[in-house]
C-alpha cells in the first residue's frame, strides 16, 4: 500500500516535516510493509524555502542583511540546482521579526528582501522564486525597489527613504542605477490572495491592522499606496492598481511586476509543480494531508485544495487531519478530499491542544489506519 503524506504546517504548533514524521511512524505502527512518502507542503507562504530546498536537495544560503527596521540580521534563503534562488520575505521582512511595540508599518521596509534577491543574482541565479506573506511592511515594494537600485525622489528631488510614510510623497522613479545583473532575471513571486492595491480590501485596509496600523494610519498608507500606484502606471503603462493579488505584503509586489517584469502565480501551484506532485503521487492509495485549521478558506488555493484536486485527477482518495475543523471547513469535499477529522477534541482549550499536537495527531492516525486494515482484511466479496 502506497502512502502520501502531503500536510501543510500546523502554525504555531508542528511544521509540515514534523507532521509527516509523527503520521508516518503511526501509519508503520499499524502497517509496517506500507510504503510511506513524505512531502511537506507550502502554499507559498511560510515554509517555501525549507520545502523546496528539502525535496530539490537544494542549498540554503545565510546572509548579513536588514530587518524591517534597517538593524542588521542573519537571514536565509535557498537555491536549488545552482540557479534558481528561493527567497522568503518573511526572513529579512516578517512581523516576528519586531516586538508588538515596533510594529508600524508607516516605518518599516522591504529593503532586506531586496539584499536577498541582489545576493542571488550576484552567486549566478537566473530565476528567483518569491514568496510573500508575514510581512511586517507596506511600502509598495518601496525597499526592495531601492535595495535593486531603483530611486525615489520627491517634489524637490530629494531622495526618499523607502517606508510608507514616503508612499504619497514620490514623484520621480529614477531606474538607472538597477543593478546590472537583473537583465533577463525570471521573478515568480508566490501569491495566494487576491487583494487589490488600494480601497477597501487593498493591502493597508486588509492587512495594516496586524502590522501595528490605526485607523489614520491605514487613511495615510491608502492614500500613499494609490499615488504610487498611479505613478507606476503612468511611467509603464500598465494597469496596476487593480491587478488582483498586488495588494499582497502591503503591495510588495508592484515594483517588482512594473518595473521588472516580474509574475504573480499561485504559490501553491508553483510548489506543487517545482516538486513535480503529480509523478510523486501516481499509483499512490492514499493521500494523507492537513493543517492547523481548516474552515471554508482552505478550498480557496490553500494546500489541502490543492492536493485535492491532483489527487482527484488521479482518482486517489484524499484524507485531511487537521488541528480543527472550523465553520464551512465541508467545501473542501468539491476540492477532491474524501474525508476530514480534526485532532481537536475536548474541552482543555487550544492552548493545550497545541503543546499536544504531536501525541494527538499521532493517535488520531493510528485509530485511522487501524480502521484501514481490519476494511483491507475483508474479503472484496463481502464489502
Amino acid at each position: 500500500m502506497k502512502i502520501v503524506i502531503a500536510p501543510d504546517s500546523y502554525k504555531g504548533s508542528l511544521s509540515a516535516t514534523e507532521v509527516c514524521d509523527i503520521v508516518e511512524g503511526a501509519i508503520l505502527k499499524i502497517m509496517p510493509t506500507a510504503e510511506i512518502v513524505k512531502i511537506p507542503i507550502s502554499d507559498g507562504g511560510e515554509g517555501l524555502v525549507e520545502v523546496l530546498v528539502r525535496h530539490q536537495a537544494g542549498e540554503l544560503i545565510k546572509i548579513k542583511t536588514r530587518d524591517p527596521l534597517s538593524r542588521e540580521i542573519t537571514a536565509a534563503y535557498g537555491i536549488l540546482d545552482g540557479e534558481v534562488a528561493v527567497i522568503e520575505m518573511s526572513a529579512a521582512s516578517g512581523l516576528p521579526l519586531l516586538t508588538v511595540g515596533e510594529r508600524n508599518p508607516l516605518k518599516t521596509s522591504t529593503y532586506g528582501t531586496g539584499e536577498m534577491i541582489v545576493d542571488a543574482i550576484k552567486r549566478g541565479c537566473r530565476k528567483l522564486i518569491l514568496g510573500l506573506g508575514g510581512s511586517a511592511t507596506n511600502d509598495g515594494g518601496m525597499g526592495v525597489a531601492s535595495a535593486l537600485g531603483v530611486r525615489f525622489y520627491d517634489q524637490n528631488m530629494e531622495l526618499l527613504a523607502p517606508c510608507g510614510e514616503n508612499l504619497n510623497r514620490v514623484t520621480t522613479v529614477d531606474t538607472s542605477q538597477v543593478e546590472p545583473l537583473l537583465e533577463g532575471i525570471e521573478i515568480i513571486i508566490a501569491c495566494d490572495v487576491e487583494n487589490v492595491l488600494c480601497g477597501e480590501l487593498g493591502a493597508a485596509a486588509v492587512y495594516g491592522p496586524q502590522k501595528g496600523a490605526n485607523s489614520e494610519m491605514i487613511v495615510t498608507l491608502d492614500q500613499g499606496l494609490q499615488a504610487f500606484g498611479r505613478l507606476l502606471e503612468k511611467k509603464t503603462a500598465m494597469n496596476l492598481v487593480e491587478l488582483k493579488g498586488i495588494g499582497a505584503a502591503g503591495g510588495m509586489a508592484l515594483p517588482l511586476v512594473a518595473l521588472f517584469k516580474a509574475q504573480l502565480k499561485s504559490g501553491l501551484d508553483i510548489v506543487l509543480d517545482e516538486i513535480d506532485f503529480d509523478s510523486v503521487i501516481s499509483r499512490a492509495d492514499m493521500i494523507i494531508t492537513g493543517e492547523g485549521k481548516t474552515d471554508a478558506q482552505s478550498a480557496m488555493g490553500k494546500v489541502i485544495s490543492g492536493v485535492g484536486k491532483r489527487g482527484k485527477k488521479q482518482n486517489i482518495p484524499v484524507v485531511v487531519i487537521s488541528g480543527a475543523l472550523d465553520d464551512g471547513y465541508e467545501a473542501i469535499y468539491n476540492c477532491g478530499v474524501v474525508a476530514a477529522f480534526a485532532i481537536f477534541s475536548n474541552d482543555r482549550g487550544l492552548e493545550w491542544h497545541m503543546k499536544n499536537a504531536p501525541q494527538l495527531l499521532e493517535k488520531i492516525i493510528a485509530n485511522l489506519f487501524r480502521f484501514l486494515a481490519i476494511i483491507c482484511m475483508i474479503p472484496q466479496n463481502m464489502r
